[in-house]
């Protein structure tokens, strides 16, 4: 039976992925299984393997897929638990590298903003735009990545040269700069070559001779295969053969290429007679006869390791660098016995075919389906190819595609001898020989068992310093009856004679180089930085790859990447598009500019009809975008009924409601007039509002009173009680308070007040104590002074010292005045309100002015009252957001230490990760109001819509939980996200307003 378990939003990457799902597949009772991220790719290649389920079809790029096959459902939680533990060491591994981590690639060079190179190992279908973003931000790149077209690497190569920074890559797979192993490479000892390959185990094979034989390379920089091709033109080549020109510790120069288009081949070799340097150049697939000037030219990659040396050394070039087999052997093979060769690497397996099709006259080389040779029943396969690779780790991760190789190949009764590599180094499988050696054992005995005689030989590309054991490999691979051979040129050369073919090289003959010299471009400022210091490096993709460049003494930034837009490739190409236009970094810094300048005082309190003109008759203002009574939840219908009562509409409910429900009152949203809400956010003509002055432009917003605790209209309660409180804030709070700050000239600083607060541990949503008790300790005296009755005084004065949130509502619209002086500035993508009427959630958008953009609204999750649960909940609901839009509350978290249990968020580590997380979607940060348990940064400042979209971080508020009856009141507190299609919608349309379309 099929079981498909969905982890939301939790992206990991695909070789982690590979071997998670190798080892579920090893759990007793599993029949099959595989665990993958929720790509369109990915799921074709699970519909091939029968694990698609529709659970599966429906997950998304950045939703991790365990997909199960098993017997027994409790398999399913073995699976599960197993899956845990796996992820949970690789995160104690990368933990422990000491390297930073960050989300994103600007977080990246905050952290190191002398960054040089960025490392990619991400999914090819996304790679393109990210490596565009590293580019423009002037950073090499070194990709890892593959699968990326080739109109992609033209055009982005283009743009390294012309911002003068190398793009080595795509499927880059092996580097050394400044002595330090970058990707799957091997550790080799420093000197004085430098290397330039357009292959990757190519580059493996030539430097780890050159260590073996007592040489040092300094740099060895991978330009991806196709870099010689007539579309590419040798880019990277070229650049990289400039900067070795002009780096002085490098004395010698090597190239080594996949075979090349002739005329770019041409054209690299009238380079390299240019330079003042001697090279060696091998072009695989050509089969030189002599040398020319300072240029040698080589046939094998041993061959080109043996000469680099000799120069290296200043020894006299050979004129033939054929070495004698290791092992001596007799031709005992029947003419009709084949060899056939199983490769890890391409390089490796394109040289041994060329070697084995030219000793026997085989014809031409191809690639398909990974055959490189597949002729006569001779066959070399690179299983690092794709079509081997697809859904699977690659083969010097994995030995399982090699494993089932051998087993087909050894089945062969034609085949003779079969040929291995095996590479070492960062990157490869801790034990590659060690897991091949079975599968070896097996097919001797299998060969033996029915009378054939069955070779096998293999080369070990490694050194003594890499991570495995080299010396280790070569005896495990020599204990189970394999031949080794010191090269791969050599154990091709050792299967052929097998065979009673014998293979060597002529002798090269010496010429001349030619009399022009062509003059040389100079290497950029950025190539010469990079080869002459230590790489610092922002890694993006596989945590593991830092291994190598800390041990080494490189640096480096691990970006966490994971697909932008949750893998909407439609969304990325739009925000790639507008993170393009500068003008709108300039429009939004306009805006934050605004709110950071905000200058808002109290200055009165007065009945909500003397300023907003709408209340004048029978109409209510309610929370969050527009909605009609009928489609209110209980707790805003309740409120509705007791403002009705309040207001003398009705004597009783059933006539309050009747009015209501049939027309009797308007509605319009507190935000369009300038107003907020708590909860229901239910405002009446009678009921007093709190005026906030916001003096940079004198901006005002309004807000009513908070009632405290219990039974309050916001929740939606309507008893006699809730309306005799607020009667009594109408008659006495509201014009006590009126009279005391007409003593206050200028009314009340409350920035200055907000400031103080926010360092006494409020984040100003769900914990106000601090704000309300300063609040009470400035109008005190103030209230004190009227003359008014003394027992008055008392109730106004205990009713604020007792409503430990009051301060709430002031924040309201401190925060309201604030992000609506904002909004004047009418362009960018700074999101100006946020907002919730129990059905919706709607944002605002500076650069969309009124529009809101809304999606359904969520339920918070949090603690509950004694006798209450999720069940008893109603959806999110009210306009207190606006304090989480202008950077507080929610966003603040990590300020309220004391609330974090509270609203669910766990502890202050966990407060402080949200925090964090939220500044991720913002622009800056707030000077104004800053926070000491968070080194003194302020509050976070701007949430960008583009920001939270190519995240997939929306933002957290703090919120009380109403229950879904109306009546019962507040039942928990806790912490809801924003819906993340209000601010995808927001930028769609932001981006048809500046004439764009993505459709």
């Amino acid at each position: 039976m099929l079981y498909t378990i969905i982890k939301k939003n939790s992206y990991q990457d695909s070789i982690s992925l590979m071997l998670l799902t190798n080892a579920i597949n090893t759990l007793d009772g599993v029949v099959k299984c595989s665990v993958m991220m929720g790509t369109e790719a990915n799921k074709e290649i699970l519909n091939g393997s029968g694990l698609l389920t529709p659970e599966g079809a429906a997950a998304a790029p950045n939703d991790m897929i365990i997909a199960v096959e098993a017997g027994d459902e409790k398999i399913v939680e073995r699976v599960l638990d197993a899956s845990a533990k796996f992820l949970n060491d690789l995160a104690v591994k990368k933990q422990a590298t000491g390297t930073k981590s960050v989300t994103s690639i600007d977080a990246a060079l905050a952290e190191m903003p002398e960054a040089n190179l960025a490392l990619f190992s991400i999914p090819g279908e996304y790679a393109a735009d990210e490596i565009e973003k590293a580019l423009d931000k002037g950073l090499h790149v070194f990709s890892f990545t593959d699968n990326i077209s080739i109109e992609d690497e033209v055009r982005l190569k283009r743009l390294a040269h012309e911002k003068g920074v190398m793009l080595m890559g795509p499927d880059c797979g092996t580097g050394v700069i400044s002595g330090i192993p970058v990707a799957f490479t091997n550790v080799v000892r420093p000197g004085n070559i430098g290397i330039v390959g357009a292959s990757g185990t190519g580059i493996q094979e030539v430097t780890t001779i050159i260590d073996r034989l007592g040489g040092g390379v300094v740099h060895a920089i991978g330009t991806g295969g196709r870099d010689l091709s007539e579309e590419v033109g040798a880019i990277t080549v070229r650049d990289a053969i400039v900067g070795l020109e002009e780096h002085d510790p490098t004395d010698v120069i090597v190239v080594i290429s996949k075979p090349p288009a002739k005329k770019v081949r041409d054209e690299i070799v009238e380079l390299l007679h240019s330079l003042t340097k001697p090279v060696v150049a091998i072009f695989l697939g050509e089969k030189p006869d002599h040398h020319q000037g300072q240029v040698h030219f080589a046939h094998t990659l041993e061959e080109t390791a043996r000469i680099a040396v000799d120069l290296a050394f200043g020894s006299k070039i050979k004129c033939n660098y054929t070495q004698p087999l290791a092992n001596e052997v007799k031709a005992s093979l029947a003419s009709g016995k084949t060899v056939k060769g199983l490769y890890s690497g391409g390089t490796l397996a394109a040289e041994a075919a060329m070697l084995i099709a030219d000793a026997l006259d085989l014809g031409k080389l191809g690639k398909e389906a990974g055959y490189i040779l597949n002729a006569n029943g001779y066959q070399v396969i690179d299983l690092g190819d794709d079509v081997y690779t697809q859904g699977k780790p690659h083969p010097m991760i994995d030995p399982e595609v090699r494993v089932n190789k051998i087993r087909e190949c050894a089945a062969d009764a034609d085949t003779g001898v079969i040929v291995l590599d095996c590479v070492l180094g960062y990157g490869s499988h801790p034990d590659m020989a060690g897991a091949l050696a079975p599968s070896i054992r097996a097919a001797q005995e299998s060969a033996r068992a029915s009378g054939r005689e069955l070779h096998f030989v293999a080369s070990v590309c490694g050194t003594q310093q890499d991570p495995q054991s080299y010396q280790a490999a070569i005896d495990t691979l020599k204990a189970c009856g394999v031949l080794v051979e010191e090269s791969n040129e050599r154990a091709v050369r050792l299967a052929l004679k097998l065979k009673g073919v014998d293979l060597g090289d002529a002798d090269k003959r010496f010429e001349a180089a030619p009399a022009a010299k062509k003059p040389l471009p100079k290497a950029s400022d950025a190539v010469v930085d990079l080869l002459n210091s230590k790489p610092r490096i922002v890694n993006i993709g596989l945590p593991s790859f830092t291994e190598s460049i800390v041990a080494y003494g490189g640096r480096a930034v691990q970006y966490d990447w994971k697909p932008a837009a949750g893998g909407n490739k439609k969304m990325i190409k739009l925000l790639n598009f507008l993170s393009r236009m500068s003008v709108i970094d300039t429009d939004n810094g306009d805006v934050i500019e605004r709110i950071k300048s905000g200058q808002p005082f109290l200055v009165d309190v007065v009945p909500a009809k003397s300023v907003i003109e709408v209340l004048n008759g029978r109409a209510l203002l309610h929370a969050g975008p527009p909605i009609e009574y009928k489609n209110m939840t209980g707790p805003m219908q309740g409120s509705c009924v007791g403002a009705v009562l309040f207001e003398g509409w009705a004597d009783d409910e059933a006539s309050a409601r009747k009015l209501l429900e049939t027309g009797g009152v308007s509605f319009t949203p507190c935000h369009h007039v300038g107003a907020v809400g708590p909860m229901g956010g239910i405002t009446s003509g009678n009921m007093p509002v709190m005026v906030v002055k916001n003096r940079l432009d004198d901006t005002t917003a309004y807000c009513i009173m908070n009632e405290g605790i219990g039974k309050v209209l916001r929740f939606g309660a309507f008893s006699a009680d809730v309306v005799n409180r607020l009667k009594w804030m109408r008659d006495s709070l509201g014009p006590v308070l009126s009279k005391a700050l007409q003593r206050k000239e200028g009314g009340l600083n409350l920035n200055v007040l907000i400031a103080r607060a926010i360092t006494m541990g409020d984040e100003f949503h769900q914990r106000n104590i601090a704000a309300s008790l300063i609040f009470l300790k400035e109008m005190a005296p103030l209230v004190m002074q009227l003359d008014i009755d003394a027992q008055e005084k008392l109730k106004v004065v205990s009713f604020l010292a007792d409503t430990d949130q009051f301060f709430l509502n002031v924040m309201m619209a401190v925060s309201k005045s604030i992000m609506d002086s904002a909004r004047k500035v009418t362009r960018g993508t700074v999101v100006t309100a946020m907002s919730r009427n129990g059905r919706e959630f709607g944002v605002r958008i500076s650069g969309m002015g009124d529009e809101w953009f809304t999606a359904p609204v969520n339920t918070p999750n949090g603690l509950y009252f004694t006798g209450y649960s999720a069940d008893d909940a109603n959806p999110d609901i009210g306009d207190s957001a606006i304090t989480e839009t202008v950077g507080v509350g929610g966003m603040a978290m990590v300020a309220a230490p004391g609330v974090t249990r509270f609203v669910g968020a766990g502890g202050f580590h966990d407060a402080l990760r949200v925090s964090n997380e939220m500044s991720e979607i913002c622009i800056g940060n707030n000077p104004t109001w800053t926070i000491p348990t968070w080194d003194f940064k302020g509050t976070c400042l701007g949430i960008d819509a583009r920001k939270v979209v190519a995240t997939g971080i929306t933002p957290l508020i703090n919120t009380g939980i109403a229950h879904k009856q109306a009546g019962v009141g507040q039942i928990g507190a806790g912490t809801v996200r924003a819906p993340l299609a209000c601010f995808e919608k927001a930028i769609l349309a932001y981006a048809k307003k500046l004439g764009i379309d993505f459709d």
